[in-house]
């Protein structure tokens, strides 16, 4: 499998954390890669049958698995970003996929469809057509000024989601329901859950740089766990494994 990511166009970095190629060989075995939550959206246009789908935002792990020739090109949202480009209440994609024809229309999905995987194209190519798709879709949604959430979601990702929703709340000036509400609307998940992942990830990406005999008490307090208990079970809500285990199987 050839995976590469690449930097959006400068007129989309607001909202794109990047864009991505991803190709399984022909004639390669299944291959099963787990993707771990990571606060974010993505948009996928595969060659096979014409697929194309959002993926909503994640609350357990999951495993792909991928047969035969495949070749994908993607664009990844910044956290509370894919509100500007789909006109539902996130939420509503948690944990799930919805076709690109039910979230834009059939014809506009059609027509990305069809520039995408009619010509032999390369990756470059097609991820500059997908971009100029959700460009035409970002001119044509309503102006929306910078607000609540992006200012909620900066300050918990500031704390690698070390803080209390009732005190990002009190700061805000807005009551703890009333984020919670426009978090589910505008990112998909509740600001606590937001704010769990994203300590999950800061732990995630310190241990490819631990010793396998990590000190893991020490590292829960680093990251603001009440104790060491707390970072285990997160561990086995997000990644589905215990960190000790997590841990062995990367380092092999």
């Amino acid at each position: 499998m050839v995976y590469r990511e690449y930097a959006p166009i400068p007129a989309l970095r607001p909202w794109l954390d990047c864009v991505w190629s991803c190709r399984v060989q022909a004639g390669a075995a299944p291959l099963t890669h787990q993707v771990l939550p990571d606060n974010c959206i993505d948009i996928l246009c595969q060659d096979q049958q014409d697929a194309s789908f959002a993926v909503g935002m994640m609350t357990a792990p999951i495993a792909v698995v991928s047969r035969g020739l495949v070749q994908t090109v993607a664009a990844r949202f910044k956290p509370g970003a894919a509100s500007r480009f789909f006109r539902l209440p996130l939420c509503e994609l948690n944990d799930g996929r919805a076709e690109l024809g039910q979230l834009w229309g059939r014809e506009l999905a059609l027509r990305l469809g069809d520039a995408l995987w009619s010509e032999p194209l390369g990756d470059v190519q097609r991820l500059a057509i997908l971009q100029d798709t959700l460009l035409l879709r970002l001119q044509q949604a309503p102006p929306t000024p910078a607000g609540l959430i992006e200012q909620a979601i900066a300050v918990i990702e500031r704390a690698q989601g070390g803080l209390r929703v009732d005190a990002l709340a009190h700061n805000l000036g807005v009551s703890r329901q009333h984020l919670a509400l426009q978090f589910r609307h505008q990112v998909g998940l509740s600001p606590k859950l937001f704010a769990r992942i994203c300590r999950f990830r800061a732990v995630h990406g310190a241990l490819r740089h631990l010793p396998a005999q990590a000190d893991w008490a020490q590292l829960a307090l680093q990251y603001g766990y009440f104790d060491q208990s707390h970072l285990i079970h997160d561990f086995h809500d997000f990644a589905h494994s215990a960190p000790e285990a997590w841990l062995a199987q990367r380092q092999r």
